[in-house]
């Protein structure tokens, strides 16, 4: 399929207004990093605590984060999740993050555990005695149960309370959305009897929230994934670098290896221009997109060596020119779809995708620009150079 017949658009001509836009979201990126005082990394990163809770009903956020900052935990952070596809209770989740403080890892990683659930208990808490049912594992519930022998089973009880322990749990975290606001809808789940039902009322309460999942990442690990995370960039930026240049010219390989460290400098500075946090999912987007870029940039270029054959009393600027016009269908083709996939993963995929698609849509954008916008005028550039370059040698020895 091809969109575009007999296009004739002179891409070089324009290299400089290409320069000029990239030097204008490079700067703005960097002024927005500078003023935040660096990029914002996740906790996979900086070190800390987070502590997933969903709620029974809409997180009330504002009471949330004053019962925090009375608490002194001024330095934690709020992320409500919503949207997600497939999940009953996704909307009425929320991220508690804590950065790590304190000398001793240990001690302060638990410290703002045990103090981001005491709030928690605190403000949302129930005030019986009773065990929280929606914060009952499968392993608890079966010993309660095989107690109470609500089913008169006797001795010969065998593993029946524990299929019907992991029946209400499943009931409970799958049906529910992991709040049960009421004992009377754990009626329908096979295997459950009145008794069972009046025993799990006098024993449990049901608390308005429940901690779905806990987090704890040092410091120093997360120093540690950082730096592995750059360096398995800079990786792959060489790995490729090697490869371009022995599949073509060198001036080719630090082109698009040039493009694509554009691509992710640019990439950054929106990440720090719109609010965004580094986690581990982004520096997977930004390989993707390294991998994405490079790949468009070598179609252009072994087009380029192609025509540079079967072109070659033209000079390397009409040459690239038609280059990048023969391969803009299979670009608009390829870039285009993809960009419309990763687009509905932003507008739909929920918050906990938030910002790995952002860096795809960014990537996309940016690493098809930077192919016929970066790579091939650098290329131009560097041909017209060498070429001045060796008449001047040729004038001198002359």
């Amino acid at each position: 399929m091809e969109f575009f017949r007999g296009v004739n658009i002179d891409w070089m001509g324009k290299a400089k207004y290409f320069v000029a836009l990239s030097l204008t979201l490079l700067a703005i990126g960097a002024i927005s990093i500078i003023r935040q005082g660096g990029l914002r990394y996740g906790i996979d990163f900086r070190g800390g605590t987070l502590v997933y809770v969903r709620f029974a009903g809409a997180p009330p956020l504002d009471q949330l984060r004053n019962g925090l900052a009375a608490a002194g935990l001024t330095n934690s952070t709020l992320q409500q999740i919503s949207g997600e596809l497939g999940n009953a209770g996704a909307s009425h989740d929320v991220v508690i993050g804590l950065e790590q403080h304190g000398q001793d890892e240990a001690q302060s990683l638990d410290a703002g555990k045990q103090a981001i659930l005491g709030v928690l208990q605190k403000m949302y808490g129930q005030q019986d005695t009773k065990p929280d049912f929606n914060s009952e594992t499968p392993s608890s519930l079966a010993s309660f149960l095989t107690q109470k022998d609500p089913l008169s089973l006797g001795t010969t009880a065998g593993d029946r309370y524990t299929k019907l322990a992991q029946a209400l749990a499943d009931a409970r975290d799958k049906d529910h959305g992991g709040i049960v606001t009421n004992f009377d809808d754990l009626k329908n789940v096979s295997g459950v009897n009145p008794a069972t039902v009046s025993n799990l009322k006098d024993s449990f309460s049901l608390g308005n929230f429940a901690i779905r999942n806990v987090e704890i990442v040092g410091p120093k690990v997360g120093a540690q994934l950082r730096r592995q995370a750059i360096f398995a960039t800079l990786y792959a930026l060489a790995g490729m670098l090697i490869y371009i240049a022995f599949r073509f010219e060198w001036v080719f390989g630090a082109a698009a290896v040039i493009a694509v460290f554009h691509d992710v400098l640019i990439t950054l500075g929106l990440f720090s221009l719109f609010h965004y946090e580094i986690s581990l999912t982004v520096i997977a987007a930004l390989l993707t997109l390294v991998g994405y870029s490079m790949n468009d940039t070598i179609v252009i270029f072994d087009r380029v060596r192609e025509n540079t054959r079967l072109m070659r009393r033209e000079p390397l600027p009409d040459i690239v020119n038609r280059s990048i016009n023969q391969t803009l269908s299979r670009t608009i083709l390829t870039s285009g779809l993809t960009f419309l996939t990763v687009l509905v993963l932003y507008l739909m995929g929920g918050q906990v995708l938030r910002s790995f698609s952002f860096a795809m849509v960014v990537g996309v954008v940016i690493g098809t620009y930077s192919s016929f916008g970066i790579a091939a005028p650098i290329v131009v550039v560097w041909n017209k150079f060498r070429g001045q370059r060796t008449a001047v040698r040729a004038g001198s020895a002359a």
